[in-house]
């Protein structure tokens, strides 16, 4: 029987992701069903993996004998001593600059436009940064498996290209002289943060 998972995420950019990537070992992800309605955890972890593996416990509890996938990530950038971090999702918020009546709708705008401000001041070959991203794999508040993955890049003055989520825009990849936002979602997997994780993911959960 085909290995399926239960993403513990609303954000359809992730999912997309995750599907993409699981594609390549005839792995089936889809949402956890009513994650809607189950209030989220408090994500107070000081790192990634300690975020990933809360969500991760936290909801396999309301979805038994199945395996929950969670995951965090998000940017690291080495000008701002790591941030946004752990943060790099409640960037603006922190900031207390998310207050309109539509900012959910707009959280990555602002976040960007908060990147861009505290980064101001930096020459460009200073602006180094990287993607990163912990899985962690759950069943009945058991946890299964974690994996890591990062990539690395710079951070541009000005955002490019209009595909991915969250930072993609002003995250720019010197190899392919592309940010995130400009390439396909093939690519995308086999460079980004959430793909390596993922691909590193599957081949412990599938055995």
């Amino acid at each position: 029987m085909a290995l399926r998972l239960y993403a513990a995420t609303t954000s359809q950019g992730k999912l997309r992701d995750f599907r993409t990537a699981a594609r390549a070992f005839s792995v089936g992800i889809d949402p956890l069903p009513g994650i809607e309605s189950i209030s989220p955890p408090e994500e107070d972890g000081a790192t990634f993996e300690a975020n990933a593996v809360l969500k991760a416990l936290y909801y396999s509890r309301y979805a038994p004998g199945v395996l929950v996938l969670a995951d965090d990530s998000g940017l690291e950038v080495d000008a701002l001593g790591g941030a946004p971090g752990v943060r790099s999702a409640r960037f603006a918020a922190d900031a207390g600059l998310i207050d309109s009546p539509d900012a959910n709708d707009n959280t990555d705008v602002w976040n960007n436009m908060v990147l861009l401000q505290r980064l101001a001041t930096i020459p460009a070959a200073q602006r180094k940064a990287r993607y990163h991203c912990v899985l962690a794999a759950a069943r009945d508040g058991r946890l299964c498996h974690i994996a890591d993955g990062t990539v690395e890049g710079m951070i541009l003055e000005a955002p490019r290209g209009t595909g991915g989520f969250g930072y993609d825009p002003l995250f720019y990849l010197p190899d392919l002289d592309r940010t995130m936002a400009e390439i396909d979602l093939e690519t995308k997997l086999s460079l980004s943060h959430r793909g390596r994780a993922l691909l590193e993911l599957l081949p412990l959960l599938a055995r």
